[in-house]
C-alpha cells in the first residue's frame, strides 16, 4: 500500500521537532492538523513509549507512517542537516526559545558553512534561509508577533537605530563565544511588510585559502604566478558577486606577504584578517572611499596594495597610476570576461594606453558546485541538455549526473571550485589593447589560454561536475 509522503514538507511542519530528536527516532512530521500530527519513522525501529512521548511533547493526537530505511535516511538528510559540530545537550533551534534563538541560528549557519543569513517578512509570516554552497536553503518560520524582537536584537547588537525603519542601514556584529569568534556583516533593507536582513558571516580564519586549490590548471596557476611575481604592474580579477573573487585575492596576498615587503589593503568589508598585513574597512559615511583611502595609501610606502573593487572612474585612475608609479595593484572588477575588463576600464575614462603599459594580469571566475564523488552516476547525455549554440563537435555521449545520498544531504553536490579563464597581458596583447581589438580568439588560441567556457567544459568530461551546473557557463561561449 503507497502511503500518502509529502513531497515537499513545510518549514513550519518541520520546526515541529528539533534536528536532535529528529535524528535521535529517525522521525520526520510529515503533516499537521488541529487535532493529529503525522510523522514518517524508520520501519526497524518503532519503540513502544514512542507515541505517548510525542503526544506529550506536542499535545497533539500522534499518527506514524513507516517507511523504508533508506528513504528516512533522505528525508531527514534534506530537512534536518546534522550539525559539522557533534555538541550533546545542543539547544532545540526555534523561534520559541528567543532568549537565545538568534544566537543559537548564527552558531548553526556557522557549523554548516553557510555564508550567509536571510531573515525576511511576508504578509502573514516571516522565514530564515541560509545560503549554502551558493543555493538557499529555508531553514525557520517566523511568527509575525516575533519578528520585530529578532529584527530590534539585530540592530542593537550592530549598533543601529532601532526606530529607523524606512531607511536602509548597514552595520557589523563582532561574534564571539567559546568555540568561534568571526564578524557578520548586517544589511537592513524595508521591504512591504516589514525590514529584510541579510548577515554575511566573515570567517576570520584563511588557514584553508591557498591558490593551488582554487581550482587553477597547472597552465594557469603558473601564468598567474608569474604575473604576481612582477614588481609592479596591476592584476584585475572579474566576475559576479558571489564568485569566489576575495578569496583568490587573499590567497594571491599569502603569497606575497613577506617581511620585506609593506602590503596595505582597502577593502569592504575586511573577509579575512591576514597578519603582516594592513588592513583598512571603507566607511563612506565619513568619506573614507576607495579612492580616499588609496590616495593616502600612497604616501605611506606601499609595495603591494590591494583593492577590494573598482567601483568608479576616479578609483579605477588612483589603481592605474599607483600601478605606474612602481607598485604592484590588486583588485576586482564587475565584468563578464576576462577581456572584458579592458572595455569596463576604458568605459571608466582610463586611456588604452595606460591600460597596455599596466596590465599585468586580468583574470575571469565563476564558481561551480561539484559532484558528491560518493552518489554521482554516469549516463546517456542528451543533445536538449547543452545550450543551443553549444559546438555539436564537442558534445560528450555521457557524462556524470547528481543523485544524493547522505554524505551530500541528498542534494547530489559536495563542495565548490572555481572556473578560472587567467589571461598573462604580453606584447602581442599589449598590441591589441593599444589598437582598440577585441577580438582575441586566434591569439587565445595559439597561446593556449583556456577559456571560462573550456574550463567548465573539461569539468564536466572529468565528471568533477555537472552539465545542469556548469550551463550558465556553458553560454558564455561567444565572449
Amino acid at each position: 500500500m503507497a502511503h500518502n509522503i509529502e513531497s515537499n514538507i513545510s518549514t513550519e511542519i518541520i520546526q515541529i521537532i528539533s534536528p536532535e530528536i529528529a535524528w535521535h527516532y529517525k522521525i520526520i512530521p510529515n503533516s499537521n492538523d488541529n487535532e493529529t500530527i503525522e510523522f514518517l519513522i524508520d520501519n526497524e525501529s518503532v519503540p513502544s513509549d514512542l507515541v505517548d512521548e510525542l503526544e506529550i511533547l506536542t499535545g497533539k493526537k500522534v499518527n506514524f507512517i513507516q517507511i523504508e530505511s533508506d528513504e528516512i535516511k533522505r528525508q531527514l538528510s534534506k530537512y534536518y542537516r546534522k550539525r559539522i559540530l557533534d555538541r550533546e545537550n545542543d539547544e532545540k533551534l526555534t523561534p520559541e526559545k528567543f532568549e537565545d534563538f538568534l544566537e543559537n541560528l548564527i552558531e548553526e549557519a556557522h557549523n554548516l558553512k553557510s555564508s550567509d543569513i536571510h531573515i525576511e517578512r511576508y504578509e502573514e509570516y516571516g522565514r530564515i534561509r541560509l545560503r549554502i554552497d551558493g543555493k538557499l536553503l529555508e531553514r525557520n518560520i517566523i511568527k509575525p508577533s516575533d519578528y520585530p524582537v529578532l529584527i530590534n536584537k539585530i540592530k542593537i547588537l550592530s549598533n543601529l537605530d532601532i526606530a529607523e525603519k524606512r531607511l536602509p542601514q548597514d552595520g557589523r556584529i563582532y561574534y564571539k563565544n567559546s568555540n568561534n569568534n568571526f564578524d557578520i556583516r548586517v544589511s537592513i533593507l524595508p521591504s512591504l511588510y516589514g525590514e529584510k536582513i541579510v548577515l554575511r558571516l566573515l570567517s576570520k580564519d584563511s588557514s584553508g585559502i591557498n591558490l593551488n586549490k582554487l581550482g587553477l590548471s597547472k597552465k594557469q596557476e603558473a601564468d598567474y604566478l608569474e604575473g604576481i611575481k612582477k614588481p609592479n604592474g596591476i592584476i584585475l580579477i572579474s566576475g559576479p558577486t558571489g564568485s569566489g573573487k576575495t578569496t583568490t585575492l587573499y590567497a594571491t596576498l599569502k603569497i606575497l606577504n613577506k617581511d620585506d615587503v609593506n602590503v596595505l589593503t582597502i577593502e569592504d568589508p575586511i573577509e579575512y584578517t591576514l597578519e603582516g598585513i594592513n588592513q583598512v574597512q571603507v566607511k563612506d559615511a565619513i568619506g573614507l572611499s576607495y579612492a580616499n583611502a588609496l590616495r593616502t595609501f600612497l604616501r605611506q610606502d606601499p609595495d603591494i596594495i590591494m583593492l577590494g573593487e573598482i567601483r568608479d572612474t576616479e578609483t579605477a585612475q588612483m589603481a592605474i597610476r599607483a600601478a605606474l608609479t612602481g607598485h604592484l595593484v590588486l583588485s576586482t572588477i564587475h565584468t563578464n570576461s576576462a577581456w572584458g575588463t579592458i572595455s569596463r576600464l576604458i568605459d571608466m575614462g582610463v586611456p588604452g594606453y595606460l591600460i597596455a603599459n599596466t596590465l599585468n594580469l586580468t583574470v575571469s571566475q565563476r564558481l561551480v558546485r561539484l559532484l558528491c564523488p560518493d552518489c554521482k552516476t554516469e549516463r546517456i547525455t542528451n543533445i536538449l541538455e547543452f545550450p543551443k549554440n553549444f559546438p555539436r563537435e564537442m558534445i560528450v555521449n555521457k557524462a556524470f549526473y547528481p543523485v544524493g545520498c547522505e554524505k551530500c544531504y541528498y542534494t547530489g553536490y559536495s563542495g565548490r571550485s572555481a572556473v578560472y579563464e587567467v589571461i598573462p597581458v604580453d606584447n602581442d596583447f599589449v598590441d591589441l589593447i593599444k589598437f582598440s581589438n577585441n577580438d582575441i580568439t586566434e591569439l587565445r588560441k595559439e597561446k593556449g589560454i583556456v577559456s571560462l567556457f573550456e574550463s567548465a567544459f573539461n569539468l564536466i568530461k572529468s565528471g568533477t561536475t555537472s552539465i545542469e551546473e556548469a550551463y550558465p557557463i556553458l553560454l558564455t561561449n561567444n565572449q
